[in-house]
């Protein structure tokens, strides 16, 4: 069972590192980056990115990260192995947390400006108005939860 503990750590480690990086990413570069161009090439860019990401290596770290997580603390909670637990439930609910958030609050806002009338300039400036504030704040809550549950996994790790 040690074993499968250590594994899962790893995985939970470096799943959760993967995800905190992209949202960093976005968060540092990507969306600051986007906030110098205009409506158009704004709205044209974060749709092929919404396009583009949804492929399967993104899918598989994207739901990798909690379910290890969660794995994790699960099966160290109940082992003889010496693991963190409130470190370990820790990163685990912060990982949680931050696919909970990509569904229900940047997810449906890529729908929204994916849907979005674009034929006028007007039609991009209020696609981009209804879309960027709420998108960056949503992202950078998750860059937050992605990072802790980054932190913590490593803490449970390193301390058991």
């Amino acid at each position: 069972m040690s074993s499968l503990i250590d594994a899962l750590v790893v995985s939970a480690i470096v799943m959760n590192g993967l995800l905190a990086g992209l949202f960093f990413v976005f968060a540092c570069a990507i969306t600051p980056g986007f906030g110098r161009v205009d409506d158009a090439t704004y709205v044209q860019a974060f749709r092929a990115i919404n396009r583009a990401i949804v492929n399967g290596w993104f899918l598989l770290v994207f739901f990798s990260a909690p379910l290890t997580a969660l794995a994790y603390a699960f099966l160290g909670t109940r082992s003889a192995a010496i693991v963190p637990t409130s470190w370990a439930w820790a990163g685990a609910a912060c990982a949680a947390l931050t696919l909970i958030i990509t569904a229900v609050r940047n997810v449906p806002l890529n729908t929204q400006l994916d849907r979005a009338a674009t034929r006028t300039q007007v039609e991009y400036r209020v696609a981009r108005e209804r879309f960027e504030a709420l998108w960056n704040r949503w992202n950078l809550t998750r860059t937050i939860t992605s990072a802790g549950a980054l932190v913590s996994l490593v803490l449970a790790g390193a301390l058991g």
